[in-house]
């Protein structure tokens, strides 16, 4: 479990705190979705959870961050990060090796990953990602975006308690993105891993996350299942946030007919609607 306890924090330098007295729990097994205009404080806030901040970030930090019932603070980042694996969207600054496999042993021998289960972890990361083929390649040869596989990779061959992505999909295709997305809930599932994703695509977000936290100038400002967050799409506007445009579509159905319509997650479900009402 992640305990947020009144946390605020001011980058040094800064004339106003990035966050403001954020209190929150975040479960063992969630899949929570983070959400927010740009300047909300979401890259911030997953810095804490991680322990990135305050260890290796300068500011003013108040209250408390517990994962598993460790305080941030108080322990060394090199322990908080044997349970909680980070991916950033600064991939470069994470990736310490000049060949891919090299990249995914590096953590698994810092770690003390016992040497008969390597192998198998190396492979099942690789082919997991989609990125057996290339196990060989030297970093300097891929793309941004397989270059930010590598890094989710190297993370699942850790197999960490607790998952911390920030725009784990920045660089990806469509495709590659939705795979992405499926690999973190199948993770969320068969290995019961805690799943926070901070992401910009909303519509896809909500097909995989169970929870959703909207920050809004340094604060949390809704939180609640998907169809609940969803459930008010002008407040979200009003925030900055552009709302899937299933909901959007469900929203005005439901304005307009004066009926009880559910919130509409993705476009199968949108479609539904609109056939229940015609027919």
């Amino acid at each position: 479990m992640i305990s947020v306890r009144s946390l605020s924090f001011k980058y040094a330098g800064a004339s106003e705190p990035t966050l403001r007295d954020i209190s929150a729990e975040i479960p063992d097994g969630e899949f929570l979705g983070i959400i927010g205009p740009a300047g909300a404080g979401k890259t911030t806030f997953a810095s804490c959870l991680s322990g990135i901040i305050p260890h290796a970030v300068r500011g003013d930090f108040y209250g408390a961050v517990l994962v598993e019932g460790l305080d941030t603070a108080d322990n060394r980042l090199t322990d908080i990060s044997r349970l909680v694996g980070t991916v950033f969207q600064d991939v470069e600054s994470q990736i310490v090796s000049s060949v891919v496999e090299d990249e995914l042993l590096f953590g698994l021998e810092n770690f003390g990953i016992p040497r008969d289960e390597i192998e198998e972890r190396l492979t099942f990361a690789l082919e997991r990602v989609g990125i057996a083929a290339l196990r060989h390649r030297t970093i300097a040869s891929l793309s941004g975006g397989q270059r930010q596989k590598v890094a989710i990779a190297s993370l699942v061959a850790l197999r960490p308690k607790i998952l911390i992505l920030d725009e784990p999909t920045g660089e990806l295709d469509p495709g590659s993105s939705r795979q992405v997305f499926s690999l973190l809930r199948d993770l969320n599932r068969d290995y019961g891993m805690t799943v926070v994703v901070v992401e910009q695509k909303i519509m896809l977000l909500c097909e995989f996350a169970r929870r959703l936290a909207v920050m809004s100038e340094g604060r949390i400002v809704r939180d609640g299942t998907v169809r609940e967050v969803l459930g008010d799409v002008g407040a979200l506007e009003e925030i900055g946030v552009n709302c899937p445009r299933s909901a959007l579509f469900s929203s005005l159905l439901a304005e307009k007919t004066g009926e009880d319509i559910p919130v509409c997650i993705n476009a199968d479900e949108a479609e539904d609607a609109a056939r229940r009402l015609i027919g």
